[in-house]
């Protein structure tokens, strides 16, 4: 009886579908999504073109965030918590070629921890919609 009723309960409940968590996978895990953002992050405080938005960034604080925003997005566990992208960027002045230059290094530091091509692109395509709230000035 106690079977019949937790299966019932399951039924009712709907079905539940595993997330796709591949990307997640291909990239290492939050292990190897920490790598990428810890090479990236002090690529962006040093870039000439865009350094200066991040130059007041505390850089631990912003790979921690930028792991578990990628880690969510590519199927893992993680949480981000952090504000969406237009709060996140409000008034920043952002330019498309700001924006470019971000994509650059993030390529840059993907190709230096081995992340596949592939992988980098299926990543590259769940971060392209960002661009509609981060970007101010066109």
């Amino acid at each position: 009886m106690r079977t019949l009723i937790c299966t019932l309960a399951l039924c009712l409940a709907g079905p539940t579908f595993a997330a796709d968590d591949s990307l997640y996978r291909a990239w290492g895990g939050e292990t190897g999504i920490r790598a990428v953002m810890d090479d990236f992050v002090p690529r962006l405080k040093a870039d000439a073109r865009i350094g200066s938005f991040f130059a007041q960034t505390n850089a631990r604080h912003l790979a921690g965030q930028l792991t578990a925003q990628l880690c969510q997005l590519a199927g893992g566990p993680c949480r981000y918590d952090g504000p969406d992208m237009r709060t996140a960027h409000a008034e920043m002045g952002v330019r498309r070629a700001d924006f470019n230059a971000l994509v650059e290094l993030l390529q840059a530091s993907m190709a230096a921890k081995g992340i596949a091509f592939a992988d980098q692109n299926r990543m590259l395509a769940l971060l392209a919609p960002m661009h509609r709230d981060i970007i101010e000035a066109r």
